[in-house]
């Protein structure tokens, strides 16, 4: 049991920067990358364009996957008042609306054909600016804060 326990808090401290809000992984554009799959053969890289999140797809070796039969829904992260929001499908990627306001929760789901099982991706939109590196926290490639402390 002692075993177990040591096991566990130590992947806890290897995977605590993984899952830290900064030094996300940035796409061959410059979009904040999201997994779409279970192996991380397909991604999604996120961008802004137009009042809208860009949603280009991805394969593996970050190279652009053209859309075919592949499905996306986006859902507001409210809890107390979730809405499904209108993706749409053009020029190879898909597009999201924008929320209002600077810092919300935006839900994924992502179909590799109409058989697939569903995969879900979170986005955090956080358009405050890190004082590190001048980029809207939701683009930061900081490290985490405890790091950045240290320096």
């Amino acid at each position: 049991m002692k075993t177990n326990l040591a096991i566990l808090a130590t992947l806890s401290l290897l995977l605590q920067p993984t899952f830290a809000h900064e030094g996300v992984e940035l796409g061959p554009n410059g979009g904040r990358i999201l997994e779409l799959s279970e192996n991380e053969t397909m991604h999604a890289e996120v961008t802004v364009a137009d009042g809208a999140f860009r949603i280009a797809l991805l394969d593996k070796d970050m190279k652009p996957v053209a859309i075919n039969t592949q499905t996306l829904t986006a859902t507001s992260a409210d809890r107390s008042n979730p809405q499904k929001l209108d993706v749409t499908a053009a020029d190879n990627h898909f597009m999201v609306p924008m929320l209002e306001g600077d810092d919300f929760w935006i839900i994924l789901q992502f179909r590799e054909s109409e058989s697939a099982k569903k995969v879900t991706a979170r986005l955090h939109y956080d358009a405050s600016i890190c004082e590190a590196c001048d980029a809207p926290e939701w683009l930061c490639k900081c490290k985490p804060d405890a790091d950045k402390k240290a320096e």
